[in-house]
């Protein structure tokens, strides 16, 4: 298999000479995995200081922050400042660590701006219960290796990100499904240390998850040289409030569909491993199932009860397995992971 890495390339274990020629029937052979996440981020920034543009009066707004060191009143600007520019006028443990909002009871991005008065509140991973801390560290997990997974190969092997199951903790591995247009790859140990390298670069370079909606026509042009995204993007859009739009996450110069939350930035991913890649069948034939397990930075385990957790993670998760059908595709099935 042909992995790059930091801009030198390597041949990491053994794939027949002819599998690059091995092309799904969606595929176009111009395309490389760089220029299209080119594309994708120059319709993305567009779009993105078109929304800006459209905040042309500085609306106060009041927040009320409940938690440490004491409850206060933070005057605002509404559509423009976010949980983290709130966090920025508390104190510097709370910015550090924060890792959700909590928005009128609702669970909210922390570099999603704020709509309204509201009250406000942060998530971590230390407090008595952390299950919405974890669920989104999981689900970003899974995203920090699809962007990964993107941008790692060498440019023979085109890469179309499918989707993850929706995060489960109890699973043990976060997920990506991938179709790589090969027959085979049994990964050496070498190459999935390079993943897992990858991902812990991803994570030191401190990307935030930028968030921003679009209209699923935007979606489909940004997507248009996925056949697994443009078949989900209607039925997300669908789902959504106002019937017609799409979550997009930003990490570095990839992007993603997720309704989220996700973390606040890629520095939260502490210690990971990328631990095993399995084939999978689905009614469209042949994806890989590509598994990880991490820790959140600042938990600490010792060597052999990480080992435990990454044998576990080696295990086939047993998530649920795209459905990848026109006219069947459901939300809850293929589209779940991409919605969730």
């Amino acid at each position: 298999m042909a992995l790059q890495t930091s801009g030198r390339r390597m041949l990491l274990g053994l794939v027949s000479q002819s599998c690059h020629h091995v092309r799904g029937k969606h595929h176009k052979q111009a395309l490389t995995n760089a220029g299209v996440q080119k594309k994708r981020m120059n319709l993305f920034s567009k779009e993105a200081e078109r929304q800006a543009a459209l905040v042309t009066d500085v609306e106060k707004i009041e927040v009320q922050y409940q938690g440490q060191p004491e409850d206060c009143t933070l005057i605002m600007n509404k559509n423009i400042s976010t949980p983290y520019n709130c966090a920025q006028h508390i104190t510097q443990m709370i910015m550090d660590r924060s890792v959700l909002a909590e928005v009128d009871g609702q669970v909210w991005d922390m570099h999603r701006p704020l709509e309204d008065n509201c009250s406000l509140r942060f998530l971590h991973f230390k407090q008595s219960d952390p299950y919405y801390a974890n669920k989104a560290f999981w689900r970003s997990a899974s995203v920090m290796l699809g962007a990964v997974l993107e941008s790692t190969f060498k440019d023979n092997i085109y890469v179309e990100l499918c989707s993850y199951p929706s995060p489960n903790v109890r699973t043990g591995s976060f997920v990506y499904d991938v179709d790589l247009k090969i027959p085979t790859w049994t990964p050496t140990k070498e190459e999935l240390r390079t993943l897992s390298g990858e991902m812990v670069k991803l994570a030191m370079a401190g990307h935030r998850f930028q968030r921003l909606e679009v209209d699923a026509s935007l979606a489909l042009k940004m997507f248009e040289d996925n056949h697994y995204k443009t078949l989900q993007i209607p039925h997300i859009a669908a789902q959504s409030s106002t019937g017609n739009t799409v979550v997009l996450y930003q990490i570095g110069n990839f992007l993603e569909i997720s309704r989220g939350p996700m973390i606040a930035n890629t520095n939260f991913l502490g210690k990971v491993s990328v631990m095993a890649v399995h084939p999978i069948q689905t009614n469209q034939g042949q994806l890989f199932r590509i598994q990880g397990v991490a820790l959140p930075k600042g938990i600490m385990l010792n060597h052999f009860t990480y080992g435990i957790l990454e044998k576990r993670a080696a295990e086939l998760n047993a998530g649920r397995i795209p459905v990848i059908n026109k006219d069947n595709l459901q939300p809850t099935k293929a589209a779940e992971a991409l919605s969730t």
